[in-house]
């Protein structure tokens, strides 16, 4: 089931974890991280959401953004994974503003933020970041070359009392008063990049 803006009323009562990202390309690394996911965070679906062009990359190397839902499209095969080109369609450039339109248009919905830990040591970048932490629940991946450690940058520290030991099912900053949750996610990890993969096919580009 794909998100539809003017009904949200399909995913009342479910947990949607919100993969975001530029996606040029998506790669079975993206796809290994949800499936874990899906399995140890208890996510009814996962949402691909596709960037029209993210504020901190250049456009330069960017494909279009029908070709990197394309591709996404094809790589996203189990069908709990949705990839939309939702911010398009809400018209939002940050992540901060995409997760608290969200909310208000999916009002009994539960929605977990994924990031790698790579983007964790890079989201005090990123506009309200803080936000992003006090809306919804945050689980990090284990990236090759990023300590797994709770200390592990700048956002890390701030949030060091939302940080989570082990996940509960039903761990939701929006409807209950846990306030900012966060955890370390143990997965396998994952040596693919989009950035080498453009490096090893120069035609992948627009």
């Amino acid at each position: 089931m794909k998100p539809h803006l003017r009904n949200g009323t399909g995913f009342a009562g479910k947990t949607i974890g919100l993969l975001g990202g530029s996606f040029n390309p998506a790669h079975d690394g993206h796809l290994a991280m949800s499936l874990y996911a899906l399995k140890q965070l208890g996510l009814d679906q996962i949402w691909w959401m596709v960037s029209p062009q993210n504020p901190l990359k250049s456009a330069k190397d960017m494909a279009s953004l029908d070709k990197r839902m394309a591709r996404a499209t094809r790589v996203a095969t189990h069908p709990k994974l949705c990839v939309t080109a939702i911010e398009s369609e809400l018209g939002t450039h940050y992540t901060a503003d995409t997760l608290r339109v969200l909310r208000r248009r999916f009002p009994r919905t539960r929605f977990v933020w994924l990031m790698g830990a790579d983007n964790l040591r890079q989201i005090p970048a990123w506009k309200e970041w803080q936000d992003i932490f006090r809306t919804v629940p945050v689980a990090v991946f284990r990236r090759p070359g990023y300590p797994a450690g709770r200390n592990m940058g700048k956002a890390a520290i701030c949030f060091d009392k939302a940080w989570q030991k082990t996940w509960k099912k039903g761990t939701n900053a929006q409807t209950t008063n846990i306030g900012p949750a966060w955890i370390m996610l143990d997965n396998k990890l994952n040596y693919l990049s989009a950035t080498q993969i453009r490096k090893d096919s120069p035609t992948w580009q627009v």
